[in-house]
C-alpha cells in the first residue's frame, strides 16, 4: 500500500498548454480524451489577440487514425472544417519546366512473387516498354479524373479497397472543432497573454505562468504551442535551435486565400517558382495559396506580386508574410516543457507534414508520458526519436530541390550546390543501382512515396531485382497490362469528388 501511495503522489496534477491553434488544441483534445476520469487537470491558455499562422491546411493519411482515435465522425469533421479530400500532391515544374508528376497516397500496382510491383515495371521499362508508372496508381488516376470515394471495406482484394486519402481543411476551423471537443471533456481555456514564466531556481523547471489578466497558473507539465516565439522552450529555457537552412534555404512565405472558381480537385498542388514554390490547396469555400521562397533571391514585395499574379480567383484577404528558419529546437522536450508545432521546429509544408509532426509527437508523448519525476532517460529517448523523424522529413524535402535539371534562375542553381546528407545519398544510390527502396522503422514516407518522388525528379534505376529474371518479359507485360486495366476501370467507377462531398459531407456555408 505504501508503494501505491508513493506512485499516486507522482501523478501529474496539472498540465498547462500554452497557445491554441491547431497544435494546442490537438494536444488538448488528445490528452482530455485519454485522461478522462483521472485527477489530472488540463488547462489551455491563449489570447485571441495573438493570431495563429494557419498555413498548414493540407495533411497526409495518418490524420485519419488521429481523428478515429478521438472518435470523431469524419463527415461531421469535413463539414465543420470546410474540408475536401486529398489523394496526393502534384509537383509542377520541379524537375524541369513543363514537367509535372503526382506523389500519390497509396501503392503502385500489386506485389507478386514476394517482389515489389515496381521492380517488374522497372525491368519492363529498361527493356524498352514506353509506359507511365503513374498509370498504375489508382490515386493518381483518380486525381487526373477528379474522382474520390472512401475505400471499399467488404472487398479486400478490390483495387478500391486500397484507396488512401487525407484532407485539405481550414486550420482555424479545425482548431475550433477540436476546442469544442476538448472543452466538452473538461479542458479549461484561459484567455490571456503569458507575460512571465516562473522557474524553480535550482532545477530550472517551469512552475507557474502569469498572464496579463493577473492570473497565476501553477502546473507540473507544460506544453509549448506558442508558435515561432517558443515562449517556454526558447524564451524561458533557452533551449537553442538547429538551423537547417544550409539544406532548405527558403526562409519566407507569403500566404493569401482566394475565391473558389471551380469544383475542388482532390489533391494539393506545389508549383515551382523562380525562388521557391507556390502551394494551392482547394477547400469547399475557398482556395488557400502561398509562396515559399528564399529571401536571398527574392524581395518580399516581388514574392507577394508573383503570388497575387498566379491566383485562380480574386484574393479575399490581405497577404500575410511569415519569416522562419527551417530546423528544430535542440531539445523538443526540455525539463518539464514539451514543444509542439512551430514552437518545436519548422519544416516547410512541401509534403504537408506540419500537422503530422504534431500528431507523431503526441503519440510519442503518450509512449513516454511522464510523472512528476520526469525521468531523463525517457526524455532523451523522446528527443532522439523526434530528431530522427525531423531529419528524415528534411531529407525527403531536400530530394525535391536537389534532384532537378532546373538551372534557369539563381535560386535553382544554388539548389544544385546543396549537399545531400549521407542517408539521402545512400537512398538515391540504392535506387539508381538496382531500383531498391528500403523503408526505415517509423518512416513517415513509405516505398511508394520515395518511388514517386525519385522517379518524378528524374532519377532512373540502371538495374532491377535479380530474382525477377526468371519471369519472361511477355508474362510481365501481360501482368502490367492487366493491372493497368483494373486501375483504369476502378478510377472510372469512382464518383466525382464534388459529387461525393455533396452527398456525404457538404459544408453548410
Amino acid at each position: 500500500m505504501g508503494t501505491e501511495k508513493t506512485m499516486k503522489s507522482q501523478t501529474l496534477d496539472h498540465i498547462i498548454i500554452v497557445g491554441g491553434g491547431t497544435a494546442g488544441w490537438m494536444a488538448a483534445a488528445t490528452l482530455s480524451n485519454l485522461m478522462q476520469g483521472t485527477s489530472t487537470k488540463i488547462t489551455l491558455v491563449e489570447s485571441e489577440e495573438i493570431g495563429t499562422v494557419g498555413v498548414g491546411e493540407a495533411t497526409i493519411p495518418p490524420i485519419i487514425a488521429f481523428n478515429n482515435m478521438l472518435g470523431i465522425d469524419e463527415n461531421e469533421f469535413v463539414r465543420a472544417t470546410n474540408a475536401t479530400f486529398k489523394l496526393g500532391i502534384e509537383f509542377v515544374d520541379w524537375f524541369e519546366k513543363g514537367q509535372s508528376y503526382i506523389h500519390p497516397f497509396g501503392d503502385y500496382g500489386v506485389d507478386f512473387d514476394a517482389i515489389p510491383f515496381y521492380q517488374y515495371w522497372i525491368r519492363s521499362a529498361l527493356a524498352g516498354r514506353d509506359d507511365d508508372l503513374s498509370s498504375y496508381s489508382l490515386m493518381v488516376e483518380a486525381c487526373r479524373r477528379n474522382k474520390f470515394m472512401r475505400p471499399v471495406k467488404d472487398r479486400p482484394k478490390s483495387a478500391l479497397a486500397g484507396i488512401n486519402y487525407a484532407f485539405q481543411f481550414d486550420a482555424a476551423l479545425y482548431a475550433k472543432f477540436l476546442r469544442k471537443f476538448a472543452e466538452t471533456r473538461g479542458v479549461e481555456r484561459v484567455e490571456g497573454k503569458v507575460i512571465d514564466v516562473v522557474q524553480n531556481g535550482e532545477t530550472g523547471f517551469v512552475t507557474a505562468l502569469k498572464t496579463n489578466r493577473d492570473a497565476i497558473l501553477e502546473g507540473d507539465f507544460f506544453i509549448d504551442c506558442s508558435g515561432f516565439r517558443g515562449l517556454l522552450i526558447e524564451q524561458a529555457l533557452e533551449t537553442g535551435y538547429t538551423d537547417w537552412r544550409e539544406w532548405l534555404p527558403c526562409d519566407r512565405a507569403v500566404a493569401v486565400p482566394c475565391a473558389k472558381i471551380a469544383d475542388p480537385i482532390p489533391y494539393t498542388r506545389a508549383i515551382a517558382r523562380d525562388a521557391g514554390w507556390q502551394w494551392r490547396i482547394p477547400l469547399q469555400h475557398r482556395t488557400g495559396n502561398g509562396y515559399v521562397y528564399c529571401s536571398d533571391f527574392l524581395e518580399d514585395d516581388a514574392a507577394t506580386a508573383t503570388l497575387l499574379e498566379n491566383l485562380d480567383g480574386a484574393s479575399i484577404a490581405d497577404p500575410k508574410t511569415l519569416r522562419f528558419a527551417t530546423g528544430h529546437r535542440k531539445k523538443f522536450w526540455n525539463r518539464n516543457v514539451l514543444a509542439l508545432g512551430l514552437a518545436a521546429g519548422f519544416m516547410e509544408p512541401l509534403e504537408s507534414t506540419s500537422i503530422h509532426l504534431v500528431q507523431t509527437s503526441l503519440a510519442r508523448l503518450l509512449t513516454h508520458f511522464p510523472d512528476k519525476r520526469f525521468d531523463q532517460t525517457d526524455i532523451d529517448a523522446f528527443n532522439a526519436r523526434t530528431e530522427k523523424e525531423y531529419a528524415r522529413v528534411r531529407d525527403f524535402l531536400v530530394l525535391h530541390y536537389t534532384a532537378t535539371n532546373r538551372d534557369d534562375t539563381a535560386f535553382w542553381r544554388h539548389c544544385q550546390t546543396i549537399k545531400q546528407s549521407p542517408d539521402l545519398q545512400r537512398r538515391i544510390a540504392q535506387f539508381e543501382g538496382a531500383g531498391r527502396i528500403f523503408e526505415e522503422p517509423n518512416d513517415i514516407f513509405g516505398t511508394a512515396s520515395w518511388l514517386a518522388v525519385l522517379y518524378g525528379q528524374g532519377i532512373r534505376p540502371h538495374a532491377y531485382h535479380p530474382l525477377i529474371e526468371k519471369m519472361p518479359l511477355e508474362r510481365i507485360d501481360g501482368v502490367l497490362e492487366s493491372i493497368g486495366k483494373t486501375i483504369d476501370s476502378s478510377a472510372d467507377f469512382m464518383p466525382d469528388h464534388q459529387a461525393f462531398i455533396d452527398q456525404h459531407c457538404k459544408a453548410m456555408s
